[in-house]
Order: structure tokens, then sequence, then C-alpha cells
């Protein structure tokens, strides 16, 4: 029995960061299937998530700063709250940019891409899940990293093809930038699955 308690609540704040994570994912998928004039709700959606994930994040450094005794290293609450959020800024980013940059139907490439995100966050929401635990974190994180692998040869694929087939410079540069964002969300999912293979370490 412990003298002093400890804030439990934290894991139950990733979660929350990490299921808006998984929904945002979603949308961003239908966003990308959907005819470039049925966009705007999907881009609306994620904006509305990203808003609540930003508040739960937050919380967690609110908590951070009037919690005496963590269940985790402060360090590693800090890190893991700011890489969940940052896999929903770059979610967004992508979203926002569909719409500035008045993208066209999207390549099969884009949507491949996207789909591999979707898993992936959804691999996270398992993972960051289970730390409470401890139980199997180490198979939804060794997922995570083989989704990654997965998407940057989607990635490399992609953007070769679009270098080679599109004869607009216009289009180069938006796509490119695109495709860019989506590796960039699929890298900062993996420092997820980091943190938490980190914190499990540290923790067995």
């Amino acid at each position: 029995m412990r003298l002093l308690p400890r804030n439990e609540e934290f894991f139950d704040l990733f979660v929350e960061v990490a299921n808006r994570n998984k929904e945002a994912a979603h949308h961003l998928r239908q966003l990308f299937e959907a005819p470039p004039d049925r966009r705007t709700p999907h881009v609306e959606a994620i904006k509305r998530l990203e808003h609540e994930a930003d508040q739960v994040t937050h919380e967690v450094v609110n908590r951070l700063d009037r919690t005496f005794i963590t269940p985790l290293d402060r360090e590693d609450i800090y890190k893991l709250a700011s890489d969940l959020d940052d896999v929903m800024d770059a979610i967004d980013g992508t979203a926002r940019r569909t719409q500035i940059f008045r993208l066209g139907p999207a390549p099969q490439g884009a949507r491949q891409l996207v789909e591999v995100i979707e898993r992936m966050v959804g691999v996270l929401v398992e993972a960051v899940g289970r730390l409470k635990k401890g139980d199997e974190v180490f198979a939804f994180c060794v997922q995570a990293k083989q989704l990654e692998e997965e998407g940057d040869a989607i990635y490399h694929e992609v953007l070769g093809q679009l270098f080679e087939k599109e004869k607009d410079a216009i289009e180069i540069i938006k796509w490119k930038e695109i495709y860019d964002n989506l590796e960039r969300t699929l890298d900062q999912a993996e420092d997820v699955a980091n943190v938490v293979e980190s914190i499990t370490i540290k923790h067995d």
C-alpha cells in the first residue's frame, strides 16, 4: 500500500487524445476518398478534434504541475502528451492544405498512405490503452514500426511516380507537400510508439 496516492488519471487522458487521433485519421481517409467539393465537413471535423485534443493535452500539463507523485516519470508524461498532440497537428495540417491548395481528386498513392496512417493510429490506441497495465504493449509498438516502414515504402514509390508522370509543376509542388506531410505524420506516430515502448521498459 502506498503512503501517498499516485494520480493515475494521466493514462485516461492519453487514451482520450489517442482516440481523437484515431477519429481524425478516419476523417482524413474519408476526406481523400471524397470528391473535392465534399471535403469541407471532414476538414471541419478534424479541426474540432484537434481543438479537443489540445484541451486534453493542456489538462495533462496542468495536472503535471499539480501532482506530487506521478505514475510515470514527469518527462515521459510530457513527452507522450506532446508526441500524441503532434500526430493530431500533422493530420490537421494535411486536411487544411487540401483546402488551401484546392486539390483535385487524390491519387491512389495518397489514399494508400492515408490508409496506413489510419491503421497506425489505431495501433497506437491499443498501445496507449494498455500502458496502465503493461499488457502486450510491445506487440503493438512492433506493429507501429512495421506500419511506419510500410508507409515509408509507399511514400518513396508515390514520390517517384509524381515526378515521373505529372507534367504540371504546380501540381507537383502541391502533392509533394501533401506526401511529405503524410510521411511526417507516420514518423510522429512512430515517435509515440517509441515513447510508449521506452516507458514500458522502464516500468517492467
